[in-house]
């Protein structure tokens, strides 16, 4: 996998789809038939898809199997292993996918999210559609989702058995839900998703997509190199963050925020990532302020919560888009060979995300730290982040020039500091006390009428309200910049925050926001 003499290239989706269209099948029929391959091994083969999927969250093990005070799963999140073990994560996919005959020459695509198609249509056609021809006949798209081939079950004692999923149940996306852990849950879904036809649900998945990636602020009080705003805004702005320490995770930036009050808001390369998490699994646009906003209740697919969104395919074209941009973000900045971190900063340490399994409790971090469960070279040595951070001379694969990139990157040019602007940072909002994955939104009051001006998405669990060390870690937080509108809104009564979670989480969730009397302050 190391030292590859000619690297081979990631390209777009659509790239291979354009070339499909014109006559060039092979590279997109090949990764179908890869894909195919590995979700029909038997679920205990290590190159099964549904033992890759398994990696990231459920099947819980471990300590996390039962106990909501360990998190069940092996993916590392709000730290600064988030880009590295993801990385090494779809490494492993892709070999599986060229074990499969045929497939030798296969690599994983990455859904281009901020490129022209992806912003005006939304998802690829060849992650939606629910046919597609493969050597001559129809047949049901491998890349649309995945039929759990033995049962999985949510075993966490205070979880409900919420993401149990029963063997033969298929992951979905927006608008569907797929909560079945239960017969209550089961049918009431199967009520929800009987609203919709397959056309249906793949122009409401489109729109919603398309939604969260141009979400804008047009309020004139805000400078335009200050708005925040949706996916594409988002993966522009973590370009632009000034280290590896608060590029990696939402736990290291939101420090750096607060440590840097005066200076515009810094996004971590997590931050649009959860966005489309939760786009894809059934979180509606952020900010109501959209007279043609329709949100659907009971949308609950299985991107937009932790425990189940490795097993959805598109999961992985995502995230070798995330995967692209962190490549963006080392050629842009100069780390394309190493990396380095601020030690001891938040974001350092096993318990900022949860201790994912193989990790003890407050554990240090580094870029030496392992990358569990994944073996190096088929030896005995975990893989690190610093045996990773060269993706085209340790890993053996590059990508093509896609969306926010460029061909080269100029360096050593010193830019202008930037203007001193105020912020506003929201605080004391306790993930233990909200069920699954959530969106912060803020709204200001401008001549009487709220004007959306951020937010952000957090990709969570189902459960941490038992977890002591969660409610002791995550305290989320979101930082938004006011500009000018702080001057004429000195009065934080002036801005509104609104939380919003599942259906299912809406009384827990707004006895959690009273609860906790949200902070609300401008830096």
């Amino acid at each position: 996998m190391a030292n590859a003499a000619t690297p081979r290239v990631r390209r777009s989706l659509r790239e291979l789809e354009d070339l499909y269209a014109s006559g060039d099948i092979a590279p997109l029929e090949n990764l179908m038939i890869a894909w195919q391959g590995i979700k029909e091994l038997p679920p205990d083969h290590p190159d099964s898809f549904f033992s890759i999927a398994g990696l990231h969250g459920e099947p819980f093990r471990d300590k996390g199997a039962t106990d909501g005070n360990y998190w069940g799963g092996w993916c590392n999140h709000n730290n600064i292993l988030f880009p590295t073990w993801h990385r090494v994560y779809l490494l492993k996919l892709e070999e599986a996918l060229r074990k499969i005959p045929g497939c030798e020459e296969v690599t994983l695509p990455y859904w281009d999210e901020t490129e022209h198609e992806s912003i005006t249509r939304g998802v690829p056609w060849s992650l939606t559609n629910s046919k597609v021809t493969i050597k001559g006949k129809l047949v049901d798209n491998p890349l649309l989702s995945y039929k759990f081939q033995v049962d999985i079950k949510d075993n966490v004692t205070t979880d409900k058995s919420i993401y149990s999923k029963p063997a033969g149940t298929s992951t979905v996306r927006y608008p569907y839900s797929g909560l079945v852990g239960t017969p209550e849950d089961k049918q009431k879904s199967d009520q929800h998703n009987a609203q919709f036809n397959s056309a249906q649900a793949m122009l409401l998945l489109n729109d919603n997509v398309v939604g969260w990636l141009n979400k804008t602020i047009t309020l004139p009080d805000i400078a335009d190199r200050l708005k925040l705003g949706g996916v594409i805004i988002l993966f522009q702005k973590c370009l632009d963050a000034p280290n590896y320490t608060v590029f990696s995770n939402i736990t290291s930036s939101g420090q750096w925020n607060k440590d840097n009050p005066k200076a515009p808001v810094t996004v971590a390369l997590e931050t649009p990532h959860n966005d489309i998490h939760l786009a894809v699994g059934g979180f509606n646009i952020p900010g109501k302020d959209n007279p043609d906003f329709s949100p659907i209740p009971g949308a609950n697919g299985d991107m937009g919560e932790n425990d189940t969104a490795g097993f959805d395919p598109i999961f992985y074209f995502h995230h070798c888009n995330v995967d692209r941009m962190f490549w963006v973000w080392q050629k842009k900045h100069d780390h394309r060979t190493s990396l380095s971190i601020i030690n001891g900063y938040p974001g350092t340490s096993s318990s900022d995300g949860g201790p994912s399994a193989g990790y003890g409790p407050n554990e240090p971090l580094t870029l030496d730290s392992p990358l569990k469960p994944f073996k190096h070279n088929n030896s005995d040595n975990y893989y690190t982040s610093n045996q990773v951070v060269d993706i085209e001379n340790q890993c053996g694969y590059t990508y093509s020039v896609g969306s926010l990139d460029l061909i080269t990157w100029m360096h050593g040019v010193t830019l202008a500091a930037e203007p001193p602007t105020n912020k506003l940072r929201v605080s004391n909002i306790n993930r233990g006390n909200i069920y699954g994955s959530f969106v912060i939104t803020a709204y200001a009051n401008v001549d009487g009428q709220d004007h959306y001006i951020g937010h952000q998405s957090i990709l969570s669990r189902w459960n941490v309200l038992g977890c002591e060390n969660c409610r002791a870690h995550l305290q989320a937080e979101a930082f938004f910049n006011v500009d000018n509108l702080a001057q004429k809104s000195k009065d934080v009564a002036n801005f509104r925050i609104e939380v919003t979670g599942r259906e299912e989480a809406q009384p827990l969730l707004s006895a959690a926001v009273a609860e906790n009397t949200i902070n609300i302050e401008i830096l």
